[in-house]
Order: structure tokens, then sequence, then C-alpha cells
């Protein structure tokens, strides 16, 4: 099953741009995510409307961060590239008249909620700066230096 792994690359393209002096253009973040530049400007146009990066045209332009680490967590990234719903299991049908196959949705259904707000929680409990700290503790002690594209 191939997941969606938007949140996952979006998160790693905002913690190379919040450790670049300069713009990051959409060829380079290409090139970083093994893509093209149409599909990192389209998955990039969430994170520009909810304010998190924002774009500067021109020779020297590119994508910058535009918000406060602080106040933007993984669920916030999550919701802006417009994430799928966070689990596709699901059931057969929604109203079975097999007394059965209502015992193993009721299972399936309480399951997969408690799961999903557990994993929504968490998310929202970390933040970029968060990330890029624990980024940083890391490099120091394995003498990482960050790449510039």
């Amino acid at each position: 099953m191939r997941t969606d792994s938007r949140l996952s690359r979006m998160l790693h393209v905002l913690l190379h741009m919040a450790r670049q002096d300069g713009p990051i253009t959409s060829e380079q973040i290409g090139v970083m995510l093994g893509t093209n530049a149409a599909v990192v400007r389209r998955t990039m146009a969430g994170l520009r409307k909810a304010g998190y990066v924002c774009a500067e045209k021109g020779r020297h332009g590119g994508w910058r961060i535009g918000c406060d680490l602080n106040r933007v967590t993984l669920l916030d990234v999550h919701h802006a590239v417009g994430g799928p719903r966070i689990f596709a299991i699901g059931t057969d049908r929604d109203n079975p008249d097999c007394v059965v196959e209502q015992v193993v949705n009721e299972a399936i259904y309480e399951a997969m909620r408690e799961a999903e707000a557990l994993l929504i929680e968490r998310l929202g409990a970390v933040t970029l700066a968060e990330l890029a700290r624990q980024f940083d503790e890391i490099a120091t002690r394995q003498g990482y230096r960050f790449p510039t594209h």
C-alpha cells in the first residue's frame, strides 16, 4: 500500500528552509525531494496560504520560512499540505444487515477513532522549533553541517 509522504517531506523542507540564510527555489527543493518543481510549488501553496512560508519572485527569489517555528505544530503542517485522513482503514459497509459485521465494524471504528485521536494529539504537541532543536543537538554531536542548496 502506498503511503502519503507529504507531511514528512514538507517537514524536511521546512527544516532546511529554517537553516538557510537565503531563499530556496522550487527547483532546489525538487532535487532534494526527488520530484519536479511543479509538484513542489503545488504542495508549497498550502504552506504559503497558511502563512508558514513566503515566496520571493525574481532572480534571487525562492521560498523562505514565514512563521515563528515555535507557533507551528506538525498537525498544522499536515492540515496546510492537505494531508489525507490520518488512516485509510475502513469497514466494508456502513450499515450492514449482518450482526457479525455490525460487531466487527464497531470494533474497527472504535480502534481507529482512538488511534487517530492519539496521533492528532501527538502531532499537535510537537512544534517545528522542537524538531529544529532536535536536529541541532544531533548535528552538534555528530559534527554535521547543514547542506546549503
